[in-house]
């Protein structure tokens, strides 16, 4: 099993509804046929020294394997989305465990 988290920093100046159509183009990426389950959220609202709650978006997805995980980066639905998408974020952080 892979899970791949991404964390996405929107731009400042991200509208409301910019941010709904960027929820709506990360739903899309459950259409990656290697996709197990997927997750979307946004910070909790927790306050903790080591809680980092600075992010927009957190996406986590589970795959099977590796070999599921690189057909995901180069499949048409993730380059569709990123080619909508790769303007309205200043910074991505990716942890990907094994």
């Amino acid at each position: 099993m892979l899970s791949h988290h991404v964390l996405f920093w929107l731009k400042a100046d991200t509208t409301e509804e910019q941010k709904k159509a960027f929820r709506a183009g990360l739903e899309t990426l459950q259409k990656v046929e290697t996709v197990k389950s997927m997750y979307i959220g946004t910070p909790a609202p927790i306050s903790r020294a080591v809680v980092d709650t600075t992010y927009t978006f957190s996406l986590l997805i589970i795959f099977e394997d590796l070999a599921g995980h690189d057909v995901y980066q180069v499949h048409a639905v993730h380059k569709a989305f990123l080619d909508e998408f790769r303007g309205f974020f200043e910074k991505v952080v990716i942890y990907d465990a094994e």
